[in-house]
Formats: C-alpha cells, structure tokens, sequence
C-alpha cells in the first residue's frame, strides 16, 4: 500500500509544461485497478481500515499527510482513493500538479494537443510507468497511466484512473 501511495504521488508530480494549473484546494481521486480481483479487495479492505484506525494513529497520520498539504484519504463511491491536496503559489507557477515527488525518481512529459504523454521511472522504491493527462482547462484533469511495479517481491502491474478537480483559491493552513 505505502509502494502505491508513493507511485501516486510521483504521477500526480508531474510537469505539466504546456498548461496553467491554479493555486488553491485540489480534490484527487485515484482508482487502482490490478486485473487481480483479490488484490482490487485488498486495496477496497486497506482504504476502509484506514478509516477505522485508533484516534491516536490516526492523529499521527493524518499530522504527517498535512504537514504535505494534503488530507487523510478516503474511499470514493467507486472504489477510488481520494485525497485533498494544495497547489501553492509555487507549484502552480511550475505548473505542477499537487502532491510532492518522492522516492528517486525521474519523469517525463511531452507535450500533446489537450495535455501530456507522461512517464516515470524509480529505483527507490522500484516502479515505472507510463500514460496520458488531459486537461479541462486549468481547474481539472484526467490521467490514465500503466506502473508496472513489486508487491511482496513479485512483479505487479496496475493501470490507474485519475481525476483531479479544483475546489477552490484557499488551501488548510499547513502545520510543519
């Protein structure tokens, strides 16, 4: 789970050099799908226990989630984990979408009518991948990617739905 949260977060760090993106609360709503259906469980299962994590482990959580300028996620209706992220000021004069890049990582992404050809590689922890962000101007988006991955030592392949929608100017102030 920690493996696919970060291999999100390194696609929604991409650059978005050919489009404006606003500054303010972005809702992000990810939908993993493995081809595996006890694996699709797993990960309906793991985003329910983490709502019912004990007060104090929550606490901790979700400290360490706003301390990234983003909320503790949720399952969405269909299944999709959903977070809450804030583009600075920064971010969006970089044009970039909200979550901060971790691991060691590279991407890449080439320009395409309505948005981007994107693709990542990472050796810490291990995972690729490879897809398209369309944009519906400068307050949403839509990705598709392919992240081939390793999951309990054995090689995983998953496809990730993503949509990203602008809430609004303001962000929750960040405790750092």
């Amino acid at each position: 789970m920690k493996r696919l949260i970060i291999s999100l977060a390194v696609l929604a760090s991409v650059q978005a050099s050919a489009q404006n993106i606003k500054p303010g609360l972005w809702e992000l709503s990810n939908k993993v799908k493995t081809g595996n259906a006890q694996a699709d469980q797993a990960m309906s299962m793991a985003l329910k226990q983490l709502a019912k994590l004990p007060p104090e482990q929550r606490a901790q959580m979700e400290a360490m989630m706003k301390q990234n300028g983003a909320s503790m996620p949720t399952a969405g209706g269909d299944g999709a984990m959903v977070i809450k992220a804030c583009v600075t000021p920064e971010m969006a004069a970089k044009k970039e979408l909200p979550m901060n890049q971790q691991g060691k990582c590279t991407s890449k992404s080439d320009p395409v009518a309505g948005g981007l050809n994107i693709s990542f590689s990472c050796t810490d922890p291990a995972s690729s991948g490879s897809g398209t962000l369309r944009f519906n101007g400068d307050s949403a988006y839509v990705m598709n990617m392919n992240i081939n991955s390793e999951a309990g030592g054995k090689p995983q392949a998953v496809q990730v739905e993503s949509t990203g929608r602008w809430l609004g100017a303001s962000c929750p102030a960040r405790s750092n």
